[in-house]
C-alpha cells in the first residue's frame, strides 16, 4: 500500500466516522513561544481550551510537522526532522473509550496486524497524576492486559505528553506498538499546564492523537526502516546510483541527507531563509549538514537539486506549495550551497590546526573562542563543530561559544546603534526620518515582494538609509517602482505614526513585526503606521509621515545568499 494510499485511507476511515478533514496548517506556528509546527494538535490548540471549534467537535488532519529535537538521532531506522502527522482530534466529545477502539479498528480492519506482534503501553502514574486505570479497561475488553505481556505500565517521561510550547493542555497517553515499533499515539487532554509547571484539570477533556505517516508506512509495507518507504527510496536511490565514484559510501550518510533535503523544500516552501537566527538557523544547519555529508560522499557540485526536485515530485499532488516555490527553492539552496562550499575546506583546515592543537596541548576540549571562530569566520554551526569533534573522541566548550556570541552580540549591536547615529534620546532629526521611512520601506516590501521579506539588517546615515531583507532574487525595476509609489503614497497619506507600549507576547498577538536578533524585554515599544506597518521598535520616529518629504530608491542590489540591499534617500 503506497504512502498516498495510507494518507487517503486514515483521512477517510474518520471521515466516514463523523470527523471533519481539515488541511494542514503552515509549519510556521501562530504560538510564537515555538519556532515549528511539531504535532498536529498545535493548529487546534485553543479549542482544546474551551474556544468553540468552527469544524465541531470531531477532526482529523494530515499535518507537516518539523522537529529539531530528532536531529541528532536521523539516520536510524525511525526519526526524521520533518515527517507527516496523522491524527484525529475531539474537542469535548468522545474520550477514552472511543479514541482506543477507534485507533485498534482503523489498524484491525485495514492491515490485519495480528495482536500477537502488538504492544500497548498506558501512563502508570507519576507527580500527583494517577494510574489510566479507565486506559486499562477499554484494552482489556480488546485482548490486552499486564498478565498477557502485552500491556505495560510507563511514567510520565513516555505516556504523559504535551504542552506544546510553554504552557497549554496536556495529559496521560496510551501508545500502540507494532513489531516493535511505536506508530500511534493517543493523548487525552485532561490537564492544562501553566509555565511553572502547575496541572489544573481542563473543564473540557479532549483526544488528540498522532501517528507519523512514515513509520505506519515502514511497517504496512513491511519495511527494515523509513528510509525504504516510498517516501525515501527514489532519494536513496538518487545518491546509491550517482554516477560519480563514492568513496566510503556510508547508509547513516545517505539517510541523512535525504532527510534534511526533504526538510529543506518545506521550510523554504514556507519562505524561510538561511541565516544565523531562529528558522533560518535551523534551515542553514540542516543545508550544511546535508552538504557536509555530501562531501563525505564525493557527491558532485550542487547534488541537493536533483534531490530537492525528487522531493517536489514525490509530495507535489498533497502540498502543492512545495511546485509553486520551486524555483525560489532551488535558487536557495544552490546559493547555500556555493557559498558554503567556498568556506567548508578552509573551514576544514582550521579546524584540524585547532584540534591539533588541542591534542598537542593534550587537552580534549575544543575551546569556546575557538569554536566561535569557525562559527563566526567559517560559517560553522557549533553542531558541525561538535559533531566533527565527537569524531575524534573531542568536546567542545558549549558554554563558552555561548558567551563568546553573546560578547560578539553585544559589541555588534552597539556598532549599529552608532550607525544609526545615535538612535534613541540623542537621534538627529534626519536619522529620525529615514527611520521612519525604513519602517514604510519594510511594509512595502512584503506588500509587493510576498510576506516572506525579514529584515535582516539596516544603517542610517544622516544623508540616506540602507536596507537588507531576505528576498531569493533580484527585483525587478517595476518592482522597484511600485515599492517606491507605494511608500510615497503612504507618505502623502500623512498617516499617524502611533506609539504603544504592551508585553511582547501582546505585541506579537496584536501582528507587530519582530524580525531582530536581539532578545526583546517584557516589555516593548509598538510603532504602528494605520493598517499598513506594525513592527516592535526601539524608535525613534516622526509624527506623521508627511514629514519624510519624499522617498527615492537608487539602488538595488544583493547583499549575500538570499539577501538583497536597498538603498534611498528622502528629498
Amino acid at each position: 500500500m503506497t504512502s498516498k494510499e495510507l494518507r487517503q485511507k486514515f483521512l477517510g476511515f474518520f471521515e466516514k466516522r463523523g470527523h471533519k478533514v481539515v488541511p494542514s496548517s503552515s509549519l510556521i506556528p501562530a504560538d510564537p513561544s515555538v519556532l515549528f509546527t511539531t504535532a498536529g494538535m498545535q493548529q487546534f490548540k485553543e479549542y482544546f481550551l474551551g474556544k468553540e471549534s468552527p469544524y465541531g467537535k470531531r477532526v482529523c488532519s494530515c499535518q507537516k510537522c518539523f522537529r529539531t529535537s530528532d536531529i541528532e538521532e536521523v539516520g536510524d531506522i525511525k526519526h526524521l526532522t520533518f515527517l507527516e502527522m496523522l491524527g484525529n482530534f475531539s474537542f469535548g466529545g468522545y474520550f477514552k473509550d472511543e479514541a482506543i477502539k477507534l485507533a485498534y479498528e482503523f489498524l484491525i480492519s485495514n492491515f490485519q496486524f495480528p495482536i500477537s506482534k502488538m504492544m500497548v503501553t498506558v501512563f502508570g502514574g507519576d507527580g500527583g497524576v494517577p494510574r489510566d486505570e479507565e486506559s486499562v479497561k477499554i484494552w482489556a475488553k480488546l485482548g490486552f492486559s499486564e498478565k498477557k505481556g502485552n500491556l505495560k505500565f510507563c511514567g510520565r517521561e513516555d505516556n504523559f505528553w504535551g504542552p506544546t510550547g510553554e504552557e497549554g493542555p496536556c495529559g496521560p497517553t496510551t501508545e500502540i506498538h507494532y513489531n516493535g515499533v511505536e506508530v500511534w499515539n493517543l493523548v487525552f487532554n485532561e490537564y492544562y499546564q501553566d509555565k511553572n509547571g502547575k496541572l489544573t484539570p481542563l473543564k473540557q477533556k479532549g483526544v488528540d492523537t498522532g501517528m507519523g505517516l512514515e513509520r505506519l508506512a515502514m511497517v504496512v509495507q513491511g519495511k527494515p526502516n523509513v528510509y525504504e518507504t516510498d517516501l525515501f527510496s527514489p532519494l536513496i536511490e538518487e545518491i546509491r546510483n550517482s554516477k560519480f565514484e563514492i568513496r566510503n559510501l556510508s547508509e547513516r550518510s545517505a539517510r541523512i541527507i535525504a532527510d534534511h533535503i526533504k526538510s529543506t523544500v518545506f521550510l523554504t516552501s514556507e519562505d524561510i531563509l538561511p541565516s544565523n537566527v531562529e528558522r533560518g538557523y535551523i534551515l542553514r544547519r540542516i543545508l550544511r549538514r546535508a552538504i557536509r555529508f555530501g562531501k563525505l560522499l564525493n557527491l558532485p557540485k550542487n547534488f541537493l537539486i536533483p534531490l530537492a526536485q525528487k522531493v517536489i515530485e514525490i509530495y507535489k499532488d498533497v502540498y502543492p506549495e512545495v511546485k509553486s516555490k520551486e524555483a525560489d527553492t532551488l535558487t536557495i539552496i544552490q546559493n547555500e550551497e556555493e557559498k558554503f562550499e567556498k568556506t567548508l575546506d578552509r573551514g576544514l583546515k582550521e579546524f584540524d590546526k585547532i584540534l591539533s592543537s588541542v591534542i598537542g596541548q593534550r587537552s580534549s576540549v575544543i575551546s569556546g573562542i575557538d569554536a566561535f571562530h569557525l562559527f563566526d569566520t567559517y560559517g560553522f554551526p557549533l553542531e558541525l563543530t561538535e559533531e566533527l569533534a565527537k569524531e575524534k573522541k573531542i568536546e567542545v566548550d558549549v558554554k563558552g561559544f555561548k558567551e563568546a556570541f553573546e560578547k560578539h552580540r553585544e559589541i555588534s549591536k552597539a556598532g549599529v546603534e552608532k550607525k544609526f547615529g545615535g538612535i534613541g534620546k540623542n537621534a538627529t532629526r534626519e536619522a529620525t526620518r529615514l527611520h521612519t521611512a525604513t519602517h514604510l520601506l519594510h511594509a512595502a516590501l512584503r506588500k509587493i515582494l510576498g510576506e516572506h521579506v525579514r529584515q535582516m539588517g539596516s544603517d542610517i546615515t544622516p544623508q540616506r538609509l540602507r536596507f537588507d531583507f531576505s528576498h531569493p532574487r533580484k527585483m525587478a525595476e517595476a518592482e522597484i517602482k511600485e515599492v517606491e509609489n507605494l511608500v510615497n503614497q503612504k507618505i502623502k497619506e500623512n498617516l499617524e505614526v502611533k506609539k504603544e507600549e504592551m508585553s511582547y507576547q501582546e505585541a506579537l498577538k496584536s501582528g507587530a513585526l519582530a524580525f531582530f536578533k536581539e532578545k526583546y524585554p517584557e516589555r516593548v515599544t509598538v510603532y504602528s503606521i494605520d493598517n499598513f506597518s506594525k513592527e516592535i521598535c526601539a524608535g525613534p520616529h516622526v509624527k506623521r509621515t508627511s514629514e519624510l518629504g519624499h522617498f527615492k530608491i537608487i539602488k538595488e542590489e544583493s547583499s549575500g545568499s538570499g539577501i538583497r540591499r536597498i538603498r534611498a534617500i528622502l528629498k
